[in-house]
């Protein structure tokens, strides 16, 4: 299937959301900086080390399930919290209430800035369909359906795998392939026969451990030697780059 960059056994496009298909890895990451700034401010004092919502971004929270990437970020600080309830408030000291904080600044930035998607990835979608290939979308995001539908794009979707679909069946996140896997189950095709479209290093590992028949990168962030040493068959800098016009 060369016109759209794919090997001729891919029947399913799996495609991540924040970063893929939408312009919202930035605000994702400028959420999770104001949240963790805050609370080691508060912690540590004005000689508080900062959140970097790069390189911290990229290896310990892009791609995994909100309190995944809390435990994640803290531990690389030698930081552990209760774990606290899922409906904690988002001033509470714990995983949960630090994960109800960003998520709160995160829809607020929404909210404010609106949603933006990437116009090449909604083509490139369009022809993958066009050209018969099924697809999901696969989002550790528990906001995912009402981020599709502010960009009109629910419908380019036949499963969606998010953060309440993973929460329901009890399926780990990015890294573990669960998600992923999922999503192939429920299109009807083997691992083998999917492509994974990811832009996190978290969901390169997941493409990767996963088996799947193929692993897109999408660089958007200048770290196209990350992705492929996690696993990315070939890394663009957007999906118009692997062809699909009509």
């Amino acid at each position: 299937m060369t016109e759209l960059g794919l090997p001729d056994e891919i029947l399913a496009c799996l495609f991540d959301l924040d970063g893929v298909v939408t312009k919202t890895a930035v605000v994702h990451a400028a959420a999770w900086k104001d949240t963790f700034d805050a609370f080691l401010r508060e912690r540590d004092g004005e000689d508080y080390r900062p959140f970097d919502a790069a390189r911290d971004y990229d290896e310990y929270v892009d791609g995994r399930p909100r309190a995944d990437g809390v435990r994640t970020f803290l531990a690389s600080r030698g930081i552990e919290l209760p774990e606290g309830q899922p409906d904690d408030p988002p001033d509470a000291a714990t995983v949960h209430g630090l994960g109800n904080r960003k998520n709160n600044l995160l829809l607020e930035k929404i909210r404010t800035g609106g949603v933006a998607p990437y116009e090449g990835t909604l083509r490139y979608i369009e022809a993958v369909r066009a050209h018969g290939l099924r697809t999901a979308i696969v989002s550790s995001s528990a906001n995912t359906r009402d981020v599709l539908r502010a960009i009109g794009a629910e419908h380019l979707f036949d499963v969606r795998i998010d953060g309440v679909v993973a929460a329901e069946r009890g399926l780990p996140g990015k890294p573990h392939p669960d998600t992923f896997l999922a999503a192939a189950r429920d299109l009807g095709v083997r691992p083998e026969q999917a492509a994974v479209f990811e832009d996190a290093l978290a969901g390169m590992d997941a493409g990767r451990s996963g088996a799947f028949g193929y692993v897109v990168g999408v660089d958007r962030a200048g770290q196209g030697d990350a992705l492929y040493a996690h696993g990315a068959d070939v890394v663009v800098r957007d999906l118009a780059e692997l062809g699909g016009k009509e």
